[in-house]
């Protein structure tokens, strides 16, 4: 017997105003910082693009949390998303791979402002959007086969090669 359940919400938590638009991911030059090797993503609706240097502030700032104490690598791979949400919000979302096959998040945002590391209060909290899962997707296959290769040199290049690209949503 199982246990009993609830009827679902009316809209399951969405919004009766939310309307879903198609936005796009597009792969843009990787980062080094100490410790760590990382694909980069730009993610923004069709209609928008990321400013040069919104992203040029984003890969500064993170190469300051690295040699701080802010960004702990600890000879990773793995990638990072620069997503603009609106006019002014962006969120900067650094995941690498640990423990072989897990996935490890460090989550920034800036509105208008500097980028800092994004409150996440309480237990239940968000981790990817819709269109963030995208590039999430493609960098789980992307792993999977890495860790399916040899792990030398020419299948790290691989990995940091292979990106996604495209709409979604």
């Amino acid at each position: 017997m199982t246990e009993s359940t609830v009827a679902p919400p009316d809209a399951g938590s969405v919004a009766e105003t939310y309307r879903q638009q198609t936005k796009l991911v597009a792969p843009a030059a990787g980062l080094g910082l100490p410790g760590a090797q990382l694909k980069w993503y730009d993610i923004h609706g069709t209609d928008q693009t990321i400013a040069d240097e919104v992203r040029a502030e984003a890969r500064t700032f993170l190469r300051a949390e690295a040699d701080g104490a802010g960004l702990d690598f600890r000879n990773e791979l793995g990638f990072v998303i620069l997503h603009r949400c609106g006019e002014s919000f962006h969120f900067l979302l650094v995941s690498t791979w640990r423990g072989n096959n897990e996935l490890w998040e460090t989550v920034y945002a800036r509105d208008g402002g500097p980028f800092q590391p994004f409150p996440q209060p309480g237990t239940h909290r968000g981790t990817f959007c819709v269109w963030e899962l995208a590039a999430v997707l493609h960098e789980q296959q992307a792993w999977i086969r890495y860790l399916r290769s040899g792990r030398d040199d020419t299948a790290r290049h691989a990995y940091l090669a292979d990106q996604y690209a495209g709409p979604v949503g």
